[in-house]
Order: C-alpha cells, then structure tokens, then sequence
C-alpha cells in the first residue's frame, strides 16, 4: 500500500506560508513567501523517509554507466580539488556516500592523507563501496552515533535536495565535526542558465529532488552552526540545454542519466577534445563568477 505524499514547512525557515512556483506532472513547487525557498510540497512519502533510496537506488547508483563515470579518474575533480584545498588530511564523513565513489577516489589520491567513512540509506551502493575498499556505516544519519567519533570534514555531495529535513542534517553534521571542522556541501543551482532557459523543462526539477535552493536560500539555510568559508558556482553541461530544450520536458529515466553521465566523462577524457575542453572550462568558468553554472559549492566552518 502506498503512503500518502507528505505535507512540509519550508525547509529553511520553518513557515508555512508558500506560493505556488512550479507545477510539473504530479511535481508541485511552493515558494516561501518569507525566505524566497523553493521547495516540493507535498513529497512522496517513500522520498520523504529515504525508502526510495534503499529499495530502489541500486537500480540508478549501481548501473554500469553510473559506475563506470563514478569511478572514472576524472569524475571528482572538482570537488577533489576544492576538498584538498581546505583539508589536507584527517577523519572524513561522506553522507550520502552511494557507492562510495568520492571517498575511494580521495584514498587513491591521497593514500595515507584521509581516514575516510561513508553513510547512506541505500544498502546495495553500500555493498559495492565495502567491496570497494571503502569503509561504510548504514542507516539514517540522523539516528547515527558513530561511536562518539568526530570529524575534521564532513561532505554532502548532491545529497541535501534530496532531503525532507535538510537543516537537521547540518545540525547534525555540526555536531559529529571536531572544532573548527568543515562541512562541504553541493547542490543544484535553481538560477543557473539551465534551469532559467528551461524552466519546468530542466531535467533536474523532478520528485527525487524535494529542495531547490537559490545562493541566498542556500546561505540562510547555513546559519546557525556554520560561517562560510567559500561559495561558488559550478560545473555546466551543455548536452542537458540541448537535449532537454529538444524533448520539451518529458521525463528523462535513470537509464538516461547515466548514460549522459558515462557520455560526458568520456568527453573529458578523450585527448583529442582538448581545445572543445579549453573552451567549455572558460565558459564554465565564466558562468561561475555570475552565479549561473549548474551546481552551488560551499565550504563552511563549524561555529565555536
């Protein structure tokens, strides 16, 4: 039997007094009249506990053109480099891990650098990261103790427009962080070029994603228990424009995805696409000084 979807106060502020901002399909957007955030109200419950996640996610996180890009030399580089940038070395808490990708990327770097554990809901990932090398714990992050464990970085990497509570899980991200620990986090960016020229047609405004945070929604949801070390905007994916521009909308399946994925890794590392990379890492480069690139980044320091 199938629950019924949930009901939910803006997940930043906490009032419930909302907009209508985006209808797509069964997919209804609210607008926070008191904060600007946009957010899926109701959710399906399955998306609101994380079921979802654990009964389904294998068939997305664990296909092969999903494996094949995650793991692929190439894919984290961003994020790699703005991790090492800021932490050089220590107890590491990926949330959110899947199949473990970021954190065996970061031990194959940097071997002997970074004591690394993963945490996810989503069991099958969570086999194939063991069995990867990388150590995980299952279960609900907010239910977690890690055995009085801390810190000294914790990372959601695309994982808080997933969730129902996003602002409890930096609640408690702060307080698994040893003094002075970063938590570094990305999501998808509701005012990049993509999702103002497509609008409802942006492949990435869809049920999995229950948050769309803006930079200014994204710092106010930060208050509290983090200063904000860096903030940017990041990566671009042209393909997504041009293909979704096409199909006017319609679904994009998981199958879909990660063949996009598999597809763009290819193209970064493909040496005869040099000069096309030269040109697309100005152009993203220049789409994140204006805040217009896919994805927000922000690197932030636990308060005293």
């Amino acid at each position: 039997m199938t629950s019924a979807p949930a009901s939910r106060d803006c997940p930043v502020c906490g009032r419930n007094e909302a907009e209508d901002y985006l209808q797509k399909r069964e997919l209804r957007l609210v607008r926070c009249r008191e904060c600007t955030m946009i957010y899926a109200n109701p959710v399906p419950a399955e998306f609101a506990s994380g079921e979802y996640y654990d009964r389904a996610g294998g068939e997305y996180y664990l296909s092969p053109a999903k494996l094949e890009s995650d793991y692929a030399a190439v894919r984290f580089e961003r994020e790699l480099r703005l991790f090492r940038k800021h932490c050089q070395g220590g107890a590491v808490l990926d949330v959110g891990c899947s199949s473990g990708a970021f954190l065996y990327q970061l031990n194959q770097r940097f071997p002997g650098c970074y004591q690394v554990l993963g945490t996810d809901v989503s069991g099958l990932p969570l086999d194939y990261a063991e069995g990867r090398g990388v150590t995980v714990t299952r279960g609900n992050f907010l239910e977690q103790d890690f055995d009085s464990r801390k810190f000294d970085a914790v990372t959601f990497w695309a994982v808080l427009e997933h969730l129902a509570a996003p602002k409890q899980f930096l609640a408690k991200a702060a307080t698994v962080l040893k003094p002075g620990g970063l938590c570094f986090v990305l999501v998808p960016n509701m005012k990049s070029l993509a999702a103002r020229a497509l609008g409802a047609r942006y492949r990435y405004i869809y049920p999995q994603h229950l948050n769309y945070f803006t930079k200014a929604t994204l710092t106010k949801l930060m208050e509290g228990h983090f200063s904000v070390v860096e903030a940017s905007s990041t990566h671009f994916n042209p393909i997504v424009i041009w293909q979704d521009r096409r199909g006017g909308g319609k679904e994009v399946s998981n199958r879909e995805r990660g063949q996009l994925l598999q597809r763009t890794t290819s193209y970064k590392q493909n040496p005869l696409l040099r000069p096309v990379k030269a040109l697309y890492a100005l152009t993203e480069k220049t789409l994140g000084r204006l805040s217009l690139a896919d994805n927000l980044v922000v690197v932030l320091r636990k308060r005293d």
